[in-house]
């Protein structure tokens, strides 16, 4: 018997504005990896739409930001904004797996991504690159996107390049892993009562 809990729809739209950028993000964790995504940052914009199909989330993002100073800006107000978006879909987390990890290869370079919805904001970021920019987005907001994600879903987060050489394929394989991590975290488990923790909360 299928249960109101295992069917309703778990989705969430945010809204974010400040002097620097205007960020929309809507999410469905229940989706079918279906993407329209718009971020003025070429590159992000292709990481997003393959971190919605490898997470089989249903994705929108729009951004207008201040790309006339640098993509700083844009792309910390867009991994805020995603993760909150995350976390207010997951509501009180009842019922889910809680843990996801994923290897994921990419080439030359191997990546790996462990994730807990704890509840707790952590990031452990291994992951070394040679090149400084791709296109017009800066190699070093990786990180720092991962960081302002994981803090505004207050999750655990590790992303380690085990091998690699290549910027592009290390950064292409570091959110394939996280996408497919989180889908696992996020996927309903039938033998699941109520939140899992002992606390009683996440």
């Amino acid at each position: 018997m299928t249960t109101e809990l295992q069917t309703a729809a778990r989705g969430a739209e945010v809204r974010r504005r400040t002097k620097e950028t205007d960020v929309r993000v809507r999410l469905s964790l229940d989706g079918t990896g279906r993407s329209q995504v718009s971020t003025g940052v070429a590159f992000l914009d292709h990481m997003l739409e393959l971190f919605a199909r490898h997470g089989l989330f249903d994705l929108e993002v729009e951004c207008r930001g201040d790309l006339h100073i640098d993509d700083h800006h844009s792309v910390e107000d867009i991994a805020i904004t995603l993760g909150q978006a995350l976390a207010e879909a997951l509501g009180d987390k009842a019922g889910i797996s809680r843990y996801g990890e994923a290897t994921v290869p990419m080439d030359e370079a191997l990546c790996r991504s462990v994730i807990d919805l704890s509840g707790r904001f952590y990031l452990v970021y291994a992951v070394e690159t040679r090149r400084q920019m791709i296109g017009n987005f800066s190699v070093e907001l990786a990180e720092h996107f991962w960081r302002s994600l994981a803090e505004a879903a207050r999750c655990n987060l590790h992303i380690d390049c085990l091998r690699g050489r290549n910027t592009h394929h290390i950064l292409e394989g570091t959110f394939k892993a996280t996408a497919r991590a989180l889908r696992k975290a996020v996927e309903r488990d039938p033998r699941v009562t109520g939140v899992p923790s002992t606390k009683g909360t996440l």
